[in-house]
């Protein structure tokens, strides 16, 4: 983990401390980025067997960023973003014209709501990109970190985004997060 990723995920922290804001989190940024590729899946091409859309190609700089922030939360979301980049090239090949659009603004909005809901009910405070839009990138770092941190991977990420967290706590605990409450 390089020191630079460790102080943002320091600052990012603070405004996520509510286990639900987390859980919001999740949906809304599985929401947001199957959404935002979307309409890139209708323009795709071939190469070495593979079919790539534009939203892969998109895709890149930002799975870039985020393998040298941390190499193995890097890897992690970019298993999760080749299966998302898949089943939106799958609802691409399948859902035409306007429902295609609808079913993009719906995605979309439904992840902006999801986390603003998690910050206004959960945490009280206002999102976290309105303060720091670099955060913007932060949030699937901090979801894979909570992820890896359930199942015992890499206790270092576990001591950043959760000191008082054990691996000795029951599953329901590990899956909740940190309790704590606002510093």
């Amino acid at each position: 983990m390089n020191a630079l990723f460790r102080r943002q995920m320091i600052d990012y922290v603070e405004y996520h401390r509510d286990p639900r804001n987390g859980l919001m989190h999740v949906c809304g940024i599985i929401l947001l980025f199957t959404g935002a590729v979307l309409p890139l899946s209708l323009w795709h091409f071939d190469a070495l067997g593979f079919r790539i859309s534009l939203g892969a190609i998109l895709a890149l700089p930002v799975l870039f960023y985020w393998l040298l922030l941390d190499a193995a939360l890097g890897a992690g979301i970019l298993a999760f973003a080749v299966l998302l980049l898949a089943t939106a090239m799958m609802i691409a090949d399948h859902v035409h014209g306007a429902a295609l659009w609808a079913l993009f603004a719906g995605l979309v909005i439904l992840g902006f709501v999801s986390q603003t809901v998690g910050h206004k009910v959960f945490e009280r405070n206002n999102p976290s990109l309105l303060d720091h839009p670099a955060h913007l990138f932060l949030g699937p770092m901090f979801v894979m970190a909570k992820l890896y941190m359930v199942f015992g991977f890499r206790p270092s990420v576990a001591d950043l985004i959760a000191p008082n967290w054990s691996q000795d706590q029951g599953a329901s605990n590990r899956l909740q997060g940190d309790q704590h409450s606002h510093p």
